[in-house]
């Protein structure tokens, strides 16, 4: 795909996200309905398309469990577009209103970003989401997905143009770069005629391209080295429970759990039953761990670092609070950190102190997602603290308008 031929395509998606910030709410809704019924519709042939994207697909680690859809997939995406149908419309609600001395009448509106970007890896649910997010919230969806995804995604998106017309908007609502090379990638990411905010959702390499050639505004949706500490305190029953499943749930996704920190008061208990609960899971533990443990991997320093995406989980033995904190805060990526614990000072202390865009207290870290948190959805969780912060939904994919009413007042 040349640099024009995306920068023209990129021209009709501009022009659209005009159409949708003016569409109706009763017409971004159906327009979700629709698509909803057509991926039940279509599933079998979607899982088809899909299959074979899998197939030809080599890469090692996580990847292949990211872009495989199956059925149950294919209806939670559908459950997905639904909800966030049912969401109440995010455009032009009254924010704050105020009245000055003079008699000017201040208010504030949410109004659509326009544009949006999406730089992805694989996921093809992430077509689905981001298209529904986008819409329903008044703007365009521009993705480029990757290579490997290329004919699911493709798929996903004739769904959407179908629904689009059907409503009288412009199928160009929702579209797909052509072209999945590196050079499109960076080029996409300096479509600064086109996109108003740029989210890549992928690895670490995708994040550092964003930072090199990126030209418009972006936001991180940046890496999951999420932690669970395990406090003195704590139910170890309940605690060895919500570890398993931060780790082994879906273990290739950011909201995963990579390191476990554990009180050195509890730990002779707490290792061994967490040990003996995961079996298929490799423990990468310090010299206090391996005394609890002594098959865990000796843990290097890159292994608190990690995001693993894998049945592999760091483990560390700490004797506080204040050192199960300043661990977070050296190693974690601001994404997502949980403590266990019965001790509700200890919880409010990690709720205040803990540095991170969410914190969660006696829950796994993989209910910190958009469609569990009540969002119908995400367009990817924010690592960064400006605009946004969490997983992103409708409310963030807007800005604020002032709005100044007045009756012949002047400066």
């Amino acid at each position: 795909m040349s640099i024009g031929a995306l920068e023209a395509q990129g021209r009709e998606v501009r022009e659209a996200a005009t159409a949708l910030g003016q569409a109706s709410d009763e017409a971004r809704r159906a327009v979700l309905v629709h698509v909803a019924d057509r991926l039940e519709e279509s599933s079998d042939e979607l899982l088809a398309i899909n299959a074979n994207d899998v197939a030809a697909y080599d890469e090692p680690g996580a990847g292949v469990d990211r872009l495989t859809l199956t059925s149950a997939r294919v209806n939670d995406m559908a459950d997905a577009l639904r909800e966030i149908a049912n969401h109440p419309d995010p455009l032009f609600e009254v924010v704050d209103q105020s009245v000055r001395p003079n008699g000017l009448r201040i208010e504030r509106l949410r109004v659509p970003l326009g544009v949006i970007g999406v730089v992805y890896e694989n996921r093809p649910n992430v077509t689905s989401d981001v298209a529904g997010l986008c819409v329903r919230s008044g703007n365009a969806a521009y993705l480029r997905g990757s290579s490997t995804a290329f004919a699911t995604n493709q798929f996903i998106v004739s769904l959407w143009h179908e629904a689009l017309e059907k409503e009288g908007l412009p199928a160009a609502g929702v579209s797909l770069v052509q072209d999945s090379s590196h050079e499109t990638a960076a080029a996409f990411m300096q479509l600064t005629d086109v996109l108003d905010c740029l989210i890549p959702r992928g690895g670490p390499s995708l994040i550092a391209a964003m930072r090199e050639h990126a030209r418009v505004p972006y936001v991180l949706d940046g890496d999951g080295n999420c932690h669970v500490f395990v406090d003195a305190s704590a139910d170890l029953d309940n605690a060895v429970a919500i570890v398993r499943n931060a780790k082994t749930s879906r273990p290739g996704v950011c909201n995963a759990a990579e390191t476990v920190l554990v009180h050195r008061m509890i730990a002779a208990d707490f290792l061994p039953a967490l040990s003996a609960a995961m079996p298929e899971v490799e423990l990468r533990g310090d010299d206090a761990t391996r005394q609890y443990l002594p098959n865990a991997t000796p843990a290097s320093e890159e292994d608190y670092q990690r995001e693993f995406l894998d049945l592999i989980l760091a483990v560390k033995v700490v004797d506080s609070l204040d050192e199960a904190i300043a661990h977070v805060a050296r190693y974690g990526t601001g994404h997502s950190e949980a403590i266990l614990t019965t001790d509700q000072a200890n919880a409010e202390a990690w709720v205040k102190r803990v540095d991170a865009a969410a914190v969660v207290v006696n829950a796994s870290t993989r209910f910190v997602d958009g469609g569990e948190l009540g969002l119908g959805g995400e367009v990817g969780i924010s690592t960064q603290k400006l605009h946004a912060r969490g997983p992103m939904g409708l409310r963030e994919l807007t800005c604020l308008k002032w709005v100044v009413r007045g009756e012949g007042q002047i400066r």
